[in-house]
């Protein structure tokens, strides 16, 4: 049921986010225009009658009006006075210095086991 929901929410959100809704809107009243005009003559006539551009209802010039407005653009660059200049500061350089490298001297190295005495032996074991 919730996942239902969350659905239809998306997809009535994305409708209202296009401007679907002036578009059901015209449906709506070129529906109620065709079903006036069947009272008094032909299906076919009451058509187009309904679709000649001459013969809006106050709906479908309600709906040119606000679609007119909704495809103008509206951008905030539009409305200011002047230009709108976007300055960027230079990144400051950042330097980073390595340390550097010196091998061991090799005149002072000795070995650590040259000063010691060898191991004693042990003692030989009879058999």
């Amino acid at each position: 049921m919730w996942r239902k929901f969350q659905i239809s929410a998306v997809l009535l959100a994305w409708l209202l986010a296009t401007g679907s809704q002036w578009d059901m809107a015209q449906v709506f009243a070129w529906g109620r225009m065709i079903a006036s005009y069947s009272r008094t003559m032909p299906l076919s006539e009451a058509i187009h009658m309904t679709f000649t551009p001459g013969n809006e209802c106050s709906i479908c010039v309600a709906v040119g009006e606000a679609k007119q407005q909704q495809d103008s653009p509206t951008t905030p660059a539009a409305k200011a006075p002047g230009k709108i200049l976007l300055v960027f500061q230079p990144v400051p350089v950042i330097v980073i210095v390595v340390p550097e490298f010196s091998p061991w001297p090799s005149d002072g190295q000795t070995m650590l086991g040259a000063s010691r005495a060898s191991p004693p032996v042990p003692p030989p074991r009879v058999a």
